[in-house]
C-alpha cells in the first residue's frame, strides 16, 4: 500500500469522524489505522485589565447619565476572580501509550472514584509497544477523579487521575 492511499484513507477517518479503521487488500493482506481523538477545551475567554489602564466607554453627546456611565466602567474594570486549580495531586502518564483501568478487560478496575489508595499501590496500566507499564500511587490519598478512560490513547505527562 502506498503513502498517497494511506493519507487518503486518514482524510477520509478525520471527515467522518473516524477513529479506527481496517483495510483489507485483495491479495489477503489487511492493516489498521487508529487517531488518536482529543476532545476540545471549550474555549474560555476572559476579559483582561491591566492597572493603570482605563478602559474606553462610548462616548455620549450629552453629559446627562455621565455618573451612570462611569460607573459602567468602573464595574467592567474589576478584575474577575482567577479560577481555583482542581484539589489534589496529579498522577501523569509516564509515556505515550493506551490507559487501560483494570489489568484485564474482564476484571475490575484498579481503582474507582473515592478509592483509597496508599503509594505505591498500582493505579493503573499504561501499554506501550505492547508493553504493560504500571504505574503506582505518587502519594497516600483517595482518588477524587479519573480523567482518562479505558482504551485512552494518552500522551506523556497528560493526567490520569487525582488523589486528595
Amino acid at each position: 500500500m502506498d503513502s498517497n492511499k494511506i493519507a487518503e484513507i486518514a482524510d477520509v477517518m478525520e471527515g467522518r469522524g473516524l477513529t479506527r479503521v481496517r483495510v483489507e487488500e485483495p491479495d489477503g493482506s489487511a492493516f489498521e489505522l487508529e487517531r488518536a481523538v482529543r476532545e476540545a477545551a471549550p474555549a474560555v475567554v476572559m476579559p483582561q485589565v491591566v492597572a493603570g489602564t482605563a478602559v474606553a466607554a462610548p462616548l455620549a453627546v450629552s453629559t446627562a447619565g455621565t455618573a451612570a456611565a462611569e460607573a459602567d466602567v468602573a464595574a467592567s474594570a474589576a478584575p474577575e476572580p482567577a479560577e481555583t486549580e482542581p484539589a489534589g495531586v496529579e498522577v501523569t502518564s509516564p509515556m505515550v501509550g493506551v490507559y487501560y483501568a483494570s489489568p484485564a478487560p474482564d476484571a475490575e478496575p484498579f481503582v474507582r472514584v473515592g478509592s483509597k489508595v496508599r503509594k505505591g499501590e498500582t493505579l493503573c496500566i499504561i501499554e506501550a509497544m505492547k508493553v504493560m507499564n504500571e504505574v503506582a500511587a505518587t502519594a497516600d490519598g483517595e482518588i477524587l477523579s479519573i480523567e482518562a478512560a479505558d482504551g485512552d490513547l494518552v500522551e506523556y505527562g497528560s493526567c490520569l487521575m487525582r488523589i486528595g
